[in-house]
């Protein structure tokens, strides 16, 4: 009888639930630090080093405008929308996928739900049309993928043009303004708690629902297992397809939250939303220490991906930098982080 492969090894009455990335790994012999939680608690810190010396070099250049407690609750409250969306792709990704289709997912629901019928439902229809939207585009991805056998490339390459294109003919190129009060008041300084914008709240609830599911529940550790090992998942009982559904409905449900979020922020709904946030998720997942290949990410490195960038945003826009050369500086960092991940690779091989 064929057994499993030693990656996916059975674990109690539930065939499916597998070693993920909050089981202690191997220890050396004799004892030890594992060295591969060695590793994750260096890289980060290591991020949290990079966004000090951010810190401090925005404190530096403008002390003033930097330090300034509205500054740093817009840094917390731009980060959150991405952030949000960032959960949503590192999922994605440690499960050895791609959705590059999350900016066009957040542009159609946020137009969807800020049309003049939806509006009419008021709070409610707001949030539940954005959430919905995103749900629905998040299982057209699934189904193709999964069921369809499409190339995760190809099939959110393919969602990224009918989303972007269906929410330019729903607005008509035109800006949907928000007229729901209950909805403008949650970007405004009086809905603050403790000083901490709602959105903010937002972004840390579904940041410790993240990391919850992907290190203390069989979800996660069956997502670890897909991606480090689609085959020796199946062998071990997880039916990898339906796996792999539930994970872009992950994806499309974090970008409906995100659309509702931006609602918030702008007071409006664009066919322009979400413009490349596919790859400022994707860049913020690969700097937080996730995998491309799958198998291996955690949610807090991709959230300080994302504040990483968002301060150098920040700072770059206070020091009155050209946006050419944030590029280049969001480039290097991605080029550093994935020589890093190789190096760090070809030291766990050896």
């Amino acid at each position: 009888m064929t057994q499993p492969a030693p990656s996916a090894q059975h674990n109690g009455p539930d065939k499916g639930t597998l070693a993920g990335p909050s089981d202690a790994p191997p220890r050396k012999p004799g004892g030890g630090t594992p060295a591969l939680g060695l590793r994750l608690d260096v890289r980060i810190l290591s991020l949290l080093g990079v966004l000090a010396a951010l810190v401090m070099v925005g404190g530096i250049t403008e002390p003033d405008a930097f330090l300034d407690t509205g500054n740093l609750q817009l840094i917390l409250t731009q980060a959150s929308v991405i952030g949000v969306v960032t959960v949503g792709m590192t999922f994605v990704i440690i499960s050895g996928g791609i959705d590059l289709s999350v900016g066009a997912m957040v542009a159609l629901a946020s137009v969807w739900a800020t049309t003049l019928a939806t509006q009419e439902y008021g709070f409610a229809g707001i949030a539940f049309t954005a959430v919905i939207v995103g749900l629905a585009a998040g299982l057209v991805n699934g189904v193709l993928i999964a069921y369809g056998g499409m190339v995760p490339f190809i099939a959110t390459l393919a969602m990224l043009a009918s989303a972007r294109g269906l929410a330019l003919q729903i607005t008509d190129g035109k800006t949907q303004i928000v007229t729901v009060d209950s909805v403008l008041d949650l970007g405004l300084p009086d809905s603050y708690i403790l000083g901490i914008p709602p959105l903010v709240i937002m972004f840390a609830v579904v940041t410790a629902v993240g990391w919850l599911i992907l290190n203390r529940t069989t979800f996660g550790r069956r997502t670890v297992a897909v991606g480090g090992n689609a085959e020796a998942a199946r062998l071990a009982g997880i039916d990898v397809r339906r796996q792999r559904l539930y994970l872009y409905l992950l994806s499309g449900l974090c970008c409906g939250i995100a659309a509702f979020m931006l609602i918030v922020l702008a007071g409006s709904g664009q066919n322009t939303n979400g413009n490349l946030y596919e790859l400022d998720a994707i860049a913020a997942a690969i700097i937080g220490g996730t995998l491309l290949s799958g198998g291996r990410g955690t949610i807090v490195g991709s959230v300080l991906g994302v504040l990483i960038f968002t301060t150098i945003t920040n700072i770059f826009a206070l020091n009155n930098l050209q946006s050419d050369v944030q590029q280049i500086a969001k480039g290097a960092i991605i080029v550093a982080a994935v020589l890093v991940q190789r190096r760090t690779m070809r030291g766990r091989e050896t």
